[in-house]
């Protein structure tokens, strides 16, 4: 009986270190895990974020001198781009620092929630920086300047390197967490934007098509409107806690519902604890409830292995439901 008591703990614990490398680059884990400083490696990024922030940061503001010195607007636009990526990656490393403090006190979530925060004002500080490139775009196209191919095609050629290199190091953690996934996409896309700057500024030179400039900083806006929607939409879903897009909750319904002996079950509640880690509870009715331990531990091994749900709290009721004061579907 002893060992029951420590396995609540065992299967939540367990489950909760396997969602977070899921599936991807188990041997990295222990290779560092052996080093004994960074034990979470696939998760912690440290590195990227820091090679990523220097390396941009450095790169936006030579793209900002170069921008205003040579006259091109889509030099700025990819400034602004590369800068609100330097923002994100900031946002996202120090949240993911946030996420792995212990709870305490009132907060005993700890700060796993800010993960959240930081994809959601990330967003909003994009559409901010679109506001003021759209402005100036209008205005050059009405009126083009003069703008020096040559130069604006050599920086955005460096930005094309910069980017690319940074989000090949995100790669490996795109698909499990949405901060991750956020740096990986944004780098990727201004590898792409730089790309087309350098294209521009060829065409430029080429045929002195002086409005090219601005309306390729208007493309530019295009690419971040899309990429940032997607993350708006996403990171708001989550800090109202809905339940997180790859969790088809009616399936986690219909499986707890079939489970054996079960005979209703209510008050299901599914939602994301951090941009990684998903929480459940729900009320269970389960009429003759032998060995209900067991019970407990094979359905909370089931939901983390078939939807990654780490984090799981089940109330067992043995009456009928009816007298569950949350078991009417309107009540939350």
């Amino acid at each position: 009986m002893a060992h029951d008591h420590t396995d609540p703990h065992h299967g939540p614990h367990h489950g909760h270190a396997h969602s977070h490398d899921h599936g991807h680059d188990h041997g990295h884990d222990h290779a560092h895990g052996l080093g004994g400083h960074h034990h979470h490696a696939p998760k912690d990024f440290g590195r990227a974020f820091a090679v990523g922030v220097i390396l941009n940061t450095g790169f936006v503001a030579a793209e900002v001198a170069a921008g205003l010195w040579f006259g091109s607007l889509a030099l700025l636009a990819d400034a602004g781009h590369n800068l609100s990526d330097v923002m994100s990656l900031l946002l996202a490393w120090g949240a993911v620092g946030l996420a792995k403090r212990k709870p305490s006190g009132r907060r005993t979530y700890g700060l796993r929630k800010a993960t959240i925060l930081a994809s959601l004002a990330n967003a909003i500080l994009l559409l901010v920086a679109v506001g003021a490139i759209v402005s100036e775009a209008v205005r050059r196209i009405a009126e083009p300047a003069e703008v020096a191919a040559g130069p604006v095609m050599i920086v955005a050629a460096i930005g094309v390197v910069i980017n690319t290199a940074t989000a090949l190091m995100f790669m490996g953690g795109a698909k499990g967490d949405l901060n991750i996934r956020g740096a990986f996409l944004h780098m990727a896309a201004d590898a792409a934007v730089s790309l087309a700057v350098v294209i521009g500024a060829g065409v430029i030179a080429l045929t002195s098509l002086y409005w090219l400039d601005p309306a390729l900083s208007l493309l530019i806006v295009a690419v971040i409107l899309v990429g940032t929607w997607g993350l708006l939409r996403d990171s708001v879903d989550l800090a109202l806690d809905a339940a997180p897009r790859g969790i088809d909750v009616e399936a986690v319904r219909t499986w707890l519902a079939g489970l054996p002996g079960v005979s209703d079950i209510h008050d299901l509640h599914i939602w994301a604890m951090s941009t990684t880690e998903t929480a459940l509870t729900v009320h269970i009715t389960r009429p003759e409830n032998t060995e209900s331990d067991a019970f407990l531990h094979a359905v909370c091994a089931g939901l983390q292995d078939r939807f990654g749900i780490g984090h799981a709290t089940l109330q067992v009721e043995t009456g009928e439901a009816a007298h569950c004061r949350l078991s009417p579907a309107e009540v939350v």
